[in-house]
């Protein structure tokens, strides 16, 4: 039984790796690794700017969001969803 809820584990953990990457290339962001990238987002846990601790979720102002130039794409930061709406 251990067996399949690692499988099932492991199946979410790709199901939501994919959809975030999929939620970031349909805002824009660009990336060379995608794959570190999102292994980067995964290890960040307070923002860069404010050191808030930050959290996953779609709401609050501590959430965690992933900051991006909105004209070439890079990636810039890990940041609560305060500073992100400061810095656009």
């Amino acid at each position: 039984m251990s067996s399949t809820l690692t499988q099932t584990q492991e199946y979410y953990k790709l199901y939501y790796k994919r959809q975030r990457i999929r939620r970031w290339k349909s805002r824009g962001v660009v990336a060379e690794n995608w794959d570190n990238l999102y292994e980067l987002f995964l290890s960040i846990n307070n923002c860069e700017v404010c050191d808030k601790e930050l959290q996953y979720g779609i709401y609050g102002n501590n959430k965690k969001c992933l900051d991006h130039d909105h004209t070439t794409g890079e990636y810039r930061n890990i940041l609560c969803n305060t500073c992100n709406l400061r810095r656009h």
